[in-house]
């Protein structure tokens, strides 16, 4: 497969005002996470949020629970007003440092993804860190990805146009489900889409040293999130997508990052190695911009960038898929 990379925009831009004054104030008003236990995190996080809107409407939403790995997985099924069928299928899970985060803390983004994008969105309600440590969350999504390549016929999606996606400790979750799913023989995969994703744990990156301090998600916040998750190490590719030995026969990718965030320089460097090891990889670094944006609707940069990203995903997974 010939490998197509797309334009990275370039470092050192100034936030327009409307970004400037969302970050001030998440910067001043976001928990201090690494503080807290994890059941008093995600009060403080909850408290935060609004009530979900349910919007865009979708044709069909459908809250069902699967057998897990560990228990009862819930999902969350959602199918744009689309001509066509069957559709693909994006199977999502959300950010929120592997410790916090559901499927209404993300409603709207995945909702906005489908109608976007042109696909079912199946979001996950994997389990939560320090109660089940990695790879307990990477387990689940890898869990749900088989239901729906087995059950994708039953609401109108295309098992053979099935992609992972996630933001954030979620995009670190879709990259390493991508791997296993390439090492188990299946399900093929059409596609991965990871959105300013948590790859590794090396906080002494360039975007690390430059950001970890300012710009809302912070470099203790990062630690602590990892310390949660991975309280034994990160020697294992179902943790950390970059200990796995090639990247090559992995789905087209694309790879969103935010120059402002923290794990940033790991993420542009994943992007690159995925098209080193002959992965199609359409990457997008936003100047300017901050670990968590997608999630904030209000910002015009938003509303330019998902409809630029929901443009990427649909042509990845338009490509013809590959006999073998």
């Amino acid at each position: 497969m010939t490998v197509r990379t797309f334009p990275i925009t370039g470092p050192g831009a100034v936030p327009d005002p409307q970004v400037a004054a969302v970050l001030a104030t998440l910067d001043a008003g976001f928990p201090d996470v690494a503080t807290m236990t994890a059941t008093d995190a995600r009060a403080a996080i909850s408290a935060r949020r609004a009530p979900p809107q349910r919007l865009p409407e979708m044709a069909q939403a459908r809250d069902l629970t699967i057998d897990g790995p560990g228990g009862p997985l819930p999902l969350r099924v959602l199918r744009p007003h689309h001509d066509g069928d069957p559709l693909p299928v994006i199977v999502f899970a959300h950010g929120g440092g592997f410790v916090f985060c559901d499927l209404d803390s993300h409603d709207e983004l995945c909702r906005s993804m489908a109608a976007g994008v042109g696909a079912v969105v199946v979001s996950v309600d994997y389990r939560l860190a320090p109660e089940h440590a990695g790879p307990a969350a990477h387990d689940d999504l890898f869990a749900a990805l088989r239901w729906v390549a087995a059950h994708a016929g039953s609401f109108g999606g295309d098992p053979s146009r099935i992609a992972v996606a996630g933001d954030s400790a979620g995009g670190n979750l879709a990259a390493t489900v991508a791997i296993a799913a390439r090492d188990a023989g299946g399900p093929p995969l059409a596609a991965q889409i990871l959105i300013y994703p948590v790859i590794d744990d090396d906080f002494e990156t360039e975007s690390y040293r430059r950001f970890g301090t300012g710009h809302y998600n912070t470099t203790s916040a990062m630690r602590w999130y990892w310390a949660n998750y991975a309280p034994h190490g990160t020697d294992d590719a179902r943790l950390v997508p970059t200990r796995a030995d090639s990247l090559s026969g992995l789905p087209p990718a694309v790879v969103i990052t935010a120059e402002l965030d923290p794990p940033c320089s790991a993420a542009d460097a994943y992007a690159q190695r995925l098209a080193t090891d002959g992965v199609v990889v359409a990457h997008r670094r936003y100047s300017g911009l901050f670990h968590g944006f997608l999630s904030i609707a209000s910002l015009s940069a938003t509303m330019t960038a998902r409809t630029e990203i929901w443009a990427m995903a649909r042509q990845l997974l338009e490509l013809p898929r590959d006999p073998g």
